[in-house]
């Protein structure tokens, strides 16, 4: 059985995020989903969705066999039985850095997969902003 883990925030739930979710599970037979509780205030943003409603959300997912939270994926990835460690492009700060290292180290297999196109959670917040934004001024 190949297991595979991948990791995200998931907090504003995108085609994107259902994607990787998709080709992650095409890749193992068992995929681990790590959700990101973000007590470290790496994302800087205020989340819209609780830790639990993040994993309730992905529990739900056809594709995912298991999910469990995470503060770092570097801490996290030793801790886990896995074979393929999955990630995005945009999945590239210092502790991803260290959680890739370690894999390589642990002959543990890495895939990076694709990102869609024209989506992201930064690009959703900023459409909402902006419309925010006009609504309050209309009503001004």
């Amino acid at each position: 059985m190949i297991k595979a883990v991948t990791v995200g925030v998931f907090d504003l739930f995108h085609l994107g995020h259902l994607r990787l979710l998709k080709r992650a599970k095409e890749y193992s037979d068992y995929l681990i989903v790590a959700v990101h509780n973000d007590k470290l205030k790496i994302k800087q943003v205020d989340f819209v969705y609780s830790l639990e409603e993040r994993i309730e959300m992905i529990e739900a997912i056809k594709y995912v066999d298991e999910v469990m939270s995470y503060e770092r994926v570097d801490l996290l990835l030793p801790t886990i039985e896995f074979d393929i460690f999955i990630y995005g492009p945009d999945q590239n700060h210092q502790y991803f850095k260290k959680a890739i290292k370690w894999c390589k180290e642990h002959n543990k297999k890495i895939l990076c997969v694709t990102r869609t196109e024209n989506i992201s959670s930064t690009k959703i917040r900023d459409i909402l902003s902006v419309s925010s934004y006009h609504l309050q001024k209309e009503n001004l």
